[in-house]
């Protein structure tokens, strides 16, 4: 049976603007896919803890050589794994602060990315050649920004380190079947802000 993860990031509950993104989808997919089950993964409003010294003492050991006890470091990191793993369709509710994502879901990017576990290098050596270990998922990225032109040959394309890190990073681990929705204008409110709303919504209803 198919799964989908919701990750909200923003620090915001009610009136934030990426959890509405994300309701709306999956009420809308509920509806067309009624099967199919959901979870949720917080890490906006509920801490993920960084990685730390311990983390990384835990996370580069080889998989043959690995225990409980040098383990220990990736406890947490493994329980986030485990859940990434098992679902196959990923849905990230983020909005864009200073350029680029919150921390909170930069913890829990760094918390995903282990070697030997979401990617490793081709050749077994750092050479550069990185090949995820994540096949056949699909991920709907679902932004918030409150400027506009941060697309795909416009004027603010060169700031923008919000979609296009996540498609990167994400990519590395293998998920290759990407789509982004960004609702922008958020800063200027008023029609421009609301037809902006409508124009989303409705793309997220065709999906």
């Amino acid at each position: 049976m198919s799964k989908v993860l919701i990750i909200n990031a923003s620090i915001r509950n009610e009136k934030s603007h990426s959890r509405k993104l994300t309701q709306l989808f999956e009420e809308n997919w509920k509806n067309k896919n009624p099967n199919y089950i959901f979870t949720h993964r917080e890490v906006g409003l509920e801490e993920i803890p960084p990685i730390n010294e311990k983390w990384i003492a835990s996370a580069f050991i080889k998989p043959k050589e690995r225990t409980l006890k040098n383990q220990s470091g990736v406890k947490f990191s493994d329980k986030l794994i485990k859940e990434f793993k098992e679902h196959n369709i990923y849905v990230i509710g983020t909005p864009m602060y200073n350029w680029s994502i919150p921390s909170g879901l930069k913890s829990y990017i760094d918390q995903l990315m282990r070697i030997n576990e979401t990617w490793k290098f081709r050749s077994g050596v750092p050479d550069g050649d990185y090949v995820g270990l994540l096949k056949e998922k699909k991920m709907f990225i679902l932004s918030s920004r409150g400027d506009t032109g941060y697309g795909e040959n416009e004027k603010n394309e060169h700031m923008n380190f919000q979609t296009t890190y996540l498609k990167f990073v994400f990519g590395i681990m293998g998920i290759e079947d990407i789509s982004t929705i960004s609702l922008d204008n958020e800063e200027f409110g008023g029609e421009i802000f609301e037809n902006s709303k409508i124009k989303i919504y409705q793309e997220i209803e065709l999906i």
